[in-house]
C-alpha cells in the first residue's frame, strides 16, 4: 500500500500515481479521491459537470455518467484535515508519484453552479 499526502486544493491538488492522476474532488453525495481521467476514453474527468439529479459524474468528452456514490463507495480512502488530504492507494508502497495541479469544475469543488 502506497500512503500520500497532497493538497485537497489549489497547487499540489493532483497526485499522479503510476501515471494514473488523482484529484480530492466534493460533491453533495460527498467528498472522495477521483481518477482525474475517464476509464472510459481517458477523458478529463476532473472536469466533469453532475448531471442534473446530482448523482453522476458527466464526463466531458463523450457525456456518459459514473455514479458518485459508486466513486465513494468503491473508491480510495482518504480523511481531509484543512487543506490536506492523506490518501491510500492499492499499489505497491515504492510506485512512482508526483504532485501538480489540475482544475476542478464547479461541480466537484462542492460549489454547484445554479440552475
Amino acid at each position: 500500500m502506497l500512503v500520500l499526502t497532497f493538497a485537497a486544493e489549489g497547487a499540489g491538488n493532483c497526485v499522479e500515481v503510476g501515471s494514473v492522476p488523482y484529484v480530492y474532488a466534493r460533491t453533495a453525495r460527498g467528498a472522495f479521491v477521483l481518477p482525474a481521467r475517464c476509464s472510459h476514453r481517458g477523458g478529463p474527468l476532473h472536469l466533469a459537470d453532475l448531471d442534473k439529479a446530482g448523482v453522476r459524474l458527466v464526463c466531458p468528452w463523450h457525456g456518459a455518467g459514473i455514479s458518485a456514490t459508486r466513486l465513494i463507495k468503491k473508491g480510495i480512502p482518504a480523511v481531509r484535515w484543512g487543506n490536506t488530504v492523506t490518501a491510500v492507494f492499492p499499489v505497491p508502497a515504492d510506485t512512482e508519484t508526483s504532485t501538480g495541479h489540475l482544475p476542478l469544475s464547479r461541480d466537484l469543488c462542492g460549489m454547484r453552479a445554479a440552475n
